[in-house]
């Protein structure tokens, strides 16, 4: 009763704080706190909205622009997962995995986007392959890095207690190791596709012409403030609806989670 209380007091603070934001918003914009060209009305954000959906933009509907830009992040995300996923768990299972790969990752991972980016495009061309490398590598250090923390804070009690009931090398790894790490997999998993959606502008900043992220950039050439709040707006509920059905998935796979 009391968990339900807490869960039903947290949704009214959280639907309070929404409300907070755009009657501040409205009020701001309205009473002319701020330039419209900087912040745009609400209902102007409404208009280049519906004008979207109805026309699309730049010989692009809406959906097509959404398409384009998932497409590329499902490519890169599905990719991160048949890679990061089992070189993380090999190299916090296998020390000698770790200390081929860890140089590798931990001097790339703290360098912004952009900054390999271009040499992306000198490789690779300014095609989708150069969009969905980034993007990919972009979400490979996060779900490695929480693959391997997820194998290291497994407790030596488990593997041993397997090792005398006569369990092999693999059946640890599949039986103990994985779904031992599988909370810290889906972390991991949620941080990279928040940091590979933030990296979608950066991708399609070059010779793109379809995209949320190249919605963004292209209306802010011409100041259009309206369109340029509608994409965020856009780029945020979607990458809202991706963590929710992480998460679902989630709380099917890891059920024991929480409990005792």
């Amino acid at each position: 009763m009391k968990t339900k209380t807490l869960k039903k007091t947290e949704r009214w603070i959280t639907l309070g704080v929404i409300a907070a934001v755009l009657i501040v918003w409205t009020l701001g914009t309205n009473l002319g706190w701020v330039s419209a060209v900087l912040v745009p009305k609400p209902q102007a954000v409404i208009a280049a909205g519906v004008d979207i959906v109805k026309n699309g933009y730049k010989d692009y509907t809406l959906v097509q622009h959404l398409l384009a830009s998932l497409q590329r992040l499902l490519i890169a995300f599905l990719l991160v997962l048949v890679t990061a996923i089992p070189l993380g768990l090999l190299s916090g299972y296998n020390t000698k995995v770790r200390a081929f790969m860890e140089p590798i990752v931990e001097f790339y991972r703290p360098l912004p986007p952009l900054a390999y980016y271009t040499i992306l495009v000198l490789w690779m061309g300014i095609g989708n392959s150069s969009k969905i490398t980034l993007l990919f590598l972009a979400g490979f250090a996060p779900v490695y890095i929480a693959c391997v923390s997820g194998v290291t804070r497994i407790k030596e009690d488990y593997i041993n207690g397997a090792k005398t009931l006569g369990a092999s090398s693999r059946q640890i790894f599949f039986y103990v190791v994985f779904p031992a790490a599988l909370s810290d997999i889906f972390t991991g998993v949620r941080t990279a596709v928040g940091v590979e959606y933030t990296t979608l502008v950066a991708a399609e900043m070059v010779a793109a012409v379809s995209g949320i992220g190249w919605l963004v950039l292209d209306a802010s050439n011409y100041l259009r403030s309206d369109i340029i709040f509608f994409g965020v707006i856009l780029m945020g509920i979607t990458g809202i609806l991706l963590d929710q059905l992480i998460r679902l998935v989630e709380r099917k796979v890891v059920h024991w989670k929480g409990k005792s």
